[in-house]
């Protein structure tokens, strides 16, 4: 496959077939049932699939491994922008398979991913204040060196890859009313939409104040948007990109909106409760019933995608 990959491969087949090619390069995380009650949500059974146990802690690897079992990799090797999370999930595929890879990051990156990326062996450049900024020189750098570009969200590859992680989720729980999805780039929720193909419905969650998805949905086309959140160093993409937005348009029931207060608390009763030490993005799924922006039926069996875990401990909500 090429970055030119035609959009017609964006299927639930090609995610199946997506699967067989990673397993064995990826963890297949677990999935839990938890009483609604246990969050404030009486009435309500919610699976949590605990994806933020991933390789280089989150969902990211499924993506990555996908590019690099699928492409030619130039002597140059790999290059990706992230937020962190991709960045990570990118090097520590390239580290298993043994190519070199040069990942890019904002400032706004946390430590904790900061240093993950560096012992994947990566060559780590930090690039302006947001993750445009670092995928701009990301791109530059594509173009001087010939690397191949490896896209946090907007790539075919990277779609059919996140995808893998709702077909797995319904092989482990079985049938969903609903599933619950934080939503950056948007990556992972058009994977995981093109992979339920209408057997559930798909929510995306995004904070109040990054929100490229919910307003490209609204204006009918992708927008540039803001980003200031607690979440942006995960889900702080400013434009969700063409591939992303068709396969949302067909495939997202809703989209809902957070505030940060919420996200902080969504983090506090997973520590509490679960002991998941999770970050701001990995939470924010889980923010959208806690903040009612979400509000499921009584009997309504409810999906939840737990995503990131690339958090500091000394930083988590007490």
């Amino acid at each position: 496959m090429t970055d030119n990959t035609s959009d017609t491969a964006l299927t639930r087949a090609a995610i199946e077939a997506t699967d067989k090619l990673i397993d064995g390069h990826i963890r297949r995380t677990p999935v839990i049932e938890v009483a609604g009650e246990d969050f404030g949500l009486p009435g309500v059974t919610l699976v949590l699939k605990l994806e933020y146990l991933q390789h280089a802690g989150s969902f990211k690897a499924r993506g990555a491994f996908n590019h690099l079992l699928t492409r030619v990799v130039p002597a140059a090797g790999i290059v990706a922008a992230s937020g962190g999370n991709h960045g990570a999930a990118t090097a520590f595929a390239a580290m298993r398979t043994g190519v070199r890879a040069t990942i890019f990051v904002p400032s706004v990156a946390s430590p904790a991913k900061v240093e993950q990326i560096r012992q994947y062996g990566a060559d780590l450049r930090i690039e302006g204040d947001r993750y445009d900024d670092a995928l701009r020189a990301s791109e530059a750098f594509a173009a001087q060196t010939g690397a191949l570009r490896v896209h946090a969200y907007d790539q075919v590859e990277t779609l059919l890859g996140q995808g893998t992680a709702a077909r797995e989720f319904e092989q482990q729980a079985g049938p969903l009313d609903a599933v619950l999805v934080a939503v950056g780039g948007g990556g992972l929720i058009a994977g995981i939409g093109l992979a339920l193909d209408g057997r559930a419905k798909v929510v995306g969650v995004e904070p109040e104040g990054s929100c490229c998805l919910a307003r490209s949905l609204a204006a009918g086309h992708p927008v540039d948007v803001e980003v200031d959140s607690i979440a942006a160093d995960s889900l702080g993409a400013r434009n969700c990109g063409p591939r992303v937005f068709e396969a949302a348009r067909r495939t997202v029931a809703s989209m809902v909106l957070v505030p940060d207060a919420a996200i902080v608390e969504a983090q506090r009763l997973l520590w509490r409760d679960l002991r998941a030490a999770v970050e701001p993005g990995g939470a924010t799924a889980l923010a959208a019933l806690l903040a009612g922006a979400y509000r499921p039926a009584s009997d309504e069996r409810m999906g939840v995608l737990v995503c990131g875990a690339n958090v500091g401990l000394a930083s988590l909500p007490a």
